[in-house]
């Protein structure tokens, strides 16, 4: 049959994303692959130098998506499926352009490992991922910030566009790089291979740290074996150490056998130059995929969850149950994942992959001879599709990768047409249409054209300050737009982002001289965190959260409110009594609360905006602030007023599992270890988990230890070690992903 591109839609059991986090992610990125200066300087110099290039300080100006939970029902998801004899590839556009399914039709075999549903956990840059399929990473190290997020898609002509052949081009404009990039994906009539053409570029007048790996998850057993053209790796450990270790055998057992360790880890194999770069993953039987690519892509990486009990609890908690388990093969552009790569002004970047289904013979695949276990699956890729043929297929290729989209399949987002309004830019192949502003775009586009940003309505602005934009040309338009609550704001978090925080502090005090917000509030409690003000930092939260409570569209609490002034260096809330949290007390329709200035108790009023902003986007806020002002709080040993936060938010917040989490927390802060644990035996499920956080187990074996001593007094190392053993963390709290 000649290849068809064809739309459709995918039904499974998924979990929405929910709202993005309205307050800017000014804080410093906890993304876990990274390494300290000490283990750099064992580095060779040219991983060293790329390890240490422009890495993130936070992903501005993306929001963070953490507005998901697990409750799932069946959704229809988008889908785009190419289609020939041999393949059939599932893409999913509305979720990063997700390949979610390549199935090899002669064998009925699914080459991928493939997600029977969609759940939301923490592992993107900005929160939001799930796991199956083929994605696109792109930005930074780690996974993508457009993991959950749409792309544009189109329909364009293939290099066999004679013979009536057509690719699915996915494009999108890069945000935390200010680059916009392609993924070109085809099928000729008679391959068994789809071939990804992937192409970055750089339009600026400076070089532009790039990132890209292309992340596949291949379903895994105990007779799963990983092979790469490479006897030596980088193994990095979540104890975040970098070392070359040999392949396959290491530290007793064959990892390339992902389930003959017991930690997550990777391995990012030593691939010499000049060798064709491959990689696959085989079964017991010899079958499965392999991946390859012209030379640029250079890097190749094994990740494994670890036959450990939380490796294997968070495989548990990616699907749902019955479900097998996962590795993930990779390709990248550096060696390692830690590294970036500069791309020159005016210049691209730009190379062709290819996946398909590989048989070899099981006995050397398997053999003790690792050489000849490399040796047999290289010639039989050489002979299901030659180094030769891919080079020709980049080339043949390369002259599509210009060619206009003939018909639009799905919309990605409006920053891409906000920059070309602003920019100028002629992107040929992926155009950033008009049409696809939003709302969220226009008020930049507003800046753009008059000089101003509009400021904000006094109640939509109170649920969402707006995205903001950081690069280097709109701070300067910023910088020369009237004074505004809503331009001093942006402009302060545009310079936070360039790293000049004292203008940025500057910024945000005269946009609260404009109007006090909640927002501005926050961003100078991070800025006093950051200088070392814990105290200043958690009083100017607790304003902020008050400021949002005392909305029109918030609801009424469950009893009244009551806030008790406290004396210099108290509590602005002091325990109630048995049972009860501290209390708010507030005037009639307005906050008694003090000023976010160091040591002041003057009472302010709090006028209520005359329009009420939407509830969900309230809750949303009041969730994001709430959380952040407990944990300020309870730094700077305020737990009476943390939990007077905690009380004072909506029920619906307070009966998430992180907020289940921050109450024990509370608890154990106000000395009342034996109500935390009840919190624990209660049960409860932390939805926006992160990637290698360990907030879980700390918290648990801080309850035991307390409950052990009954006071604050530190345990022996023996007594702590009989202690944790006697109260184990039970199994579904276990997400640890290093030895304890």
């Amino acid at each position: 049959m000649a290849t068809s591109v064809r739309r459709t839609t995918l039904t499974l059991p998924a979990a929405p994303v929910g709202p993005d986090n309205p307050l800017p992610a000014l804080r410093p990125l906890d993304e876990v692959h990274r390494v300290d200066d000490r283990t750099r300087a064992t580095l060779p110099t040219d991983m060293a130098r790329q390890v240490a290039y422009a890495p993130l300080r936070s992903v501005l100006p993306v929001r963070l998506r953490d507005g998901y939970g697990r409750d799932r029902a069946p959704a229809a998801l988008d889908a785009i499926v190419l289609e020939n004899d041999r393949l059939r590839a599932t893409v999913l556009p509305g979720l990063g352009g997700r390949v979610h399914s390549l199935v090899h039709k002669p064998a009925d075999r699914e080459l991928l490992y493939r997600n029977p549903v969609f759940q939301p956990a923490d592992f993107a840059l900005n929160g939001a991922w799930f796991s199956g399929g083929i994605e696109w990473n792109i930005g930074a190290t780690g996974h993508t910030t457009l993991s959950c997020s749409p792309l544009h898609a189109a329909r364009v002509p293939a290099p066999d566009a004679a013979d009536g052949g057509a690719m699915v081009r996915l494009w999108e404009w890069e945000r935390l790089r200010d680059l916009p990039f392609q993924v070109d994906l085809w099928l000729p009539a008679d391959s068994a291979f789809l071939y990804v053409g992937v192409r970055i570029r750089n339009l600026h007048h400076l070089p532009a740290p790039v990132y890209w790996w292309s992340n596949i998850a291949v379903p895994e057993d105990e007779h799963t074996r990983v092979l790469a053209p490479a006897d030596e790796a980088w193994h990095f450990g979540y104890a975040r150490t970098l070392s070359k270790v040999p392949v396959p055998e290491w530290d007793g057992a064959d990892r390339t056998y992902p389930l003959r360790g017991a930690y997550p880890a990777d391995y990012f194999y030593e691939v010499p130059d000049g060798a064709r770069r491959w990689i696959a993953s085989l079964d017991a039987d010899g079958g499965g995929l392999v991946q390859t690519s012209t030379d640029l892509l250079r890097g190749r990486k094994l990740f494994v969850w670890g036959a450990g009990p939380g490796g294997r609890r968070w495989q548990q908690w990616l699907t749902e149950p019955g479900t097998g388990g996962y590795a993930e093969i990779q390709a990248g552009l550096a060696r390692t994942q830690l590294e970036h790569i500069p791309l020159e002004a005016g210049e691209e970047f730009a190379w062709l992959e290819a996946y398909g289904p590989l048989t070899a013979d099981p006995a050397a695949v398997h053999g003790a001879d690792w050489a000849a276990a490399r040796r047999e699956t290289e010639t039989r890729l050489e002979a299901a599709l030659p180094r030769a043929a891919v080079d020709a297929a980049y080339a043949a290729w390369r002259p599509y990768a210009d060619a206009e989209p003939a018909e639009r399949l799905a919309t990605g987002s409006g920053w891409g047409a906000l920059e070309i309004e602003r920019g100028g830019f002629q992107l040929p192949g992926t155009p950033f249409d008009p049409d696809t502003l939003g709302e969220e775009q226009e008020p930049w586009r507003r800046l753009l054209r008059t000089g101003a940003l509009p400021d904000w309505e006094p109640g939509p602005s109170r649920a969402d300050p707006g995205a903001s934009v950081v690069a280097p040309a709109w701070r300067d338009l910023l910088e020369a737009a009237p004074s505004t609550a809503a331009a001093e704001y942006h402009l302060g978090v545009a310079q936070w982002h360039a790293g000049d925080r004292a203008q940025a502090e500057r910024s945000w005090e005269r946009s609260l001289r404009c109007a006090e917000t909640p927002w501005t509030l926050r961003c100078l409690a991070v800025a006093d965190t950051a200088s070392g003000h814990p105290a200043r930092a958690a009083e100017r939260l607790l304003r902020a959260v008050r400021l949002l409570l005392a909305s029109p569209a918030a609801p009424e609490p469950e009893t009244p409110p009551v806030l008790e002034t406290a004396g210099a260096g108290q509590g602005a809330a002091r325990r109630a009594g048995a049972g009860q949290g501290a209390t708010w007390q507030e005037g009639a329709g307005q906050g008694a609360a003090r000023r976010a200035g160091a040591g002041q108790g003057a009472a302010l009023s709090v006028a209520a905006p005359p329009v009420a902003a939407d509830p969900l986007a309230l809750e949303t806020a009041e969730a994001a602030l709430g959380r952040e002002a407990i944990l300020a709080l309870l730094a700077a040993d305020r737990a009476d007023d943390a939990r007077a936060v905690l009380d004072a938010l909506r029920p619906a917040i307070r009966a998430r599992g992180r907020f289940r989490l921050l109450r024990a927390q509370v608890l154990l802060a106000q000395g009342d270890a034996l109500a935390a644990r009840a919190v624990f035996d209660e049960g409860f499920e932390v939805c926006d988990l992160r990637e290698g956080d360990e907030a879980l187990s700390d918290t648990w074996y801080a309850i035991v230890e307390r409950l052990a001593t009954g006071t604050e007094d530190p345990l022996t190392e023996e007594a702590r070690a009989r202690t944790h053993a006697d109260h184990p963390l039970p199994a579904h709290y276990e997400f640890r992903m290093r030895p304890a």
